[in-house]
């Protein structure tokens, strides 16, 4: 006989499922999120989709008042069990991401978490599609498992549609297409996303003159989309004397002094150590000055016991107070109160392994085997600083999506180790 189903439980295994997502997305991020820890967050995750899946229809009609209203997250959960169990549904999914974009990211997710081979079919037609949004889709899906597209990619980069020449550029930039570099024309393209993909993935693959001008001029305005992305990756393209000169570009601004900061680290020239272990003083810049010291050297603050207290009126974004209007979270939550004085130490102790004028990447120069240590060891900024430079270091090399579920990872770092 079969054991009933009891609503509650299956509506808890929804609701927990939603709330770890969406943590998870944070943490893919986060400064203080390592491999290891995500793994926990995803192990839990597939036991609450498991705990959906075995509740058959009726874990799929609580699905569904999950998707009122629609989130992110609540998409996510819901399109995982659709491309499991109810294809028949994704249609209506989709129709749903397309009208609520901020959702779309839930969509995306879920087409990465699931296996590749339950998105064949799905990801085939939509390529072949006449519908622009599910063409971007099914390039999405191939890009999310590191799958040439083939023709379709082509295709893609040509296509009338905005939405989908910006997904077929960012793909072809994280699979590793070099051989399309000199065809990327598109960083003239009169819509900004497709010039900006266009930019980052011919710098990714090799391009150091026309697009890599472009995308320093990106990273180096106040207010533009994707600014980050293209700072941390235009740097780390340049020789360090070319990014000690395009930083000074900010100097002298103190609305740029978070970036400042933020550059001096991913640059990694010694010649800041001093310069930042000075910043250590403020506290409005102290965490990410901590942050780039330590990407720098490689030094854990708190594994080494470099960290202090937290000052007593910090303000850290969003409170309980409704009347208070900042609504913000704080960019540098989880990052440790780097100590001056101890880190002045260590410093004087250890600068003599440092060459200044060139270039370190968590205490040494970067190098493939370093980097993929650093991908095994590393928190989830480092991280993503490591797939940047193992792709830069050799351009052909497909991006390492350090957000994908962490078993897939982690059997890709193992094959790349042996």
């Amino acid at each position: 006989m079969k054991r009933p189903i009891i609503a509650a439980i299956v509506s808890q295994h929804v609701e927990d499922a939603i709330v770890l997502h969406g943590n998870r997305t944070l943490l893919t991020t986060a400064p203080h999120s390592a491999l290891k820890y995500l793994r926990r967050f995803d192990d839990r995750l597939v036991a609450h989709l498991d705990g959906i899946s075995v509740a058959g229809e009726q874990g799929a009609g609580l699905l569904n008042a999950a998707l009122d209203p629609v989130s992110s997250s609540g998409l996510f959960v819901t399109a995982v069990g659709a491309i499991k169990e109810r294809p028949q549904e994704l249609n209506r999914l989709i129709e749903l991401a397309y009208a609520a974009p901020e959702a779309l990211r839930g969509l995306l997710s879920a087409l990465g978490w699931v296996g590749p081979q339950r998105l064949q079919g799905t990801a085939a037609s939509s390529l072949a599609g006449d519908d622009p949004f599910r063409r971007r889709l099914g390039l999405a899906a191939c890009r999310l498992h590191g799958v040439d597209p083939g023709p379709a990619l082509l295709a893609g980069l040509k296509d009338e549609s905005p939405i989908v020449r910006a997904e077929a550029l960012r793909t072809a930039g994280e699979l590793g297409r070099h051989q399309l570099v000199s065809g990327f024309a598109a960083v003239n393209d009169d819509d900004p996303d497709c010039a900006f993909w266009a930019a980052w993935s011919a710098v990714l693959l090799g391009d150091r003159e026309r697009a890599l001008t472009m995308l320093t001029a990106i990273g180096l305005t106040d207010g533009r989309p994707y600014r980050m992305r293209a700072f941390r990756l235009a740097l780390r393209a340049r020789s360090p004397v070319a990014a000690h000169d395009a930083l000074q570009r900010l100097h002298g601004d103190p609305k740029q002094l978070r970036w400042l900061i933020q550059g001096s680290g991913i640059n990694g020239d010694p010649t800041y150590g001093p310069w930042l272990i000075k910043h250590m003083i403020d506290d409005k810049v102290a965490r990410i000055a901590g942050e780039a010291f330590s990407l720098m050297t490689g030094t854990d603050l708190a594994l080494l016991d470099l960290e202090r207290k937290p000052p007593a009126n910090v303000e850290a974004g969003p409170n309980d107070d409704p009347n208070d209007p900042n609504v913000a979270m704080d960019e540098d939550d989880g990052l440790p109160w780097p100590d001056p004085e101890k880190c002045a130490a260590w410093w004087n102790a250890n600068k003599h392994r440092f060459q200044e004028g060139a270039r370190y990447f968590m205490g040494k120069p970067p190098s493939r085997e370093h980097c993929i240590q650093v991908l095994k060891t590393g928190f989830q900024r480092q991280r993503v600083a490591a797939a940047e430079y193992l792709t830069l270091l050799t351009p052909g090399t497909p991006l390492f999506n350090t957000a994908a579920p962490t078993w897939r990872q982690q059997r890709l770092l193992e094959a790349m180790t042996t």
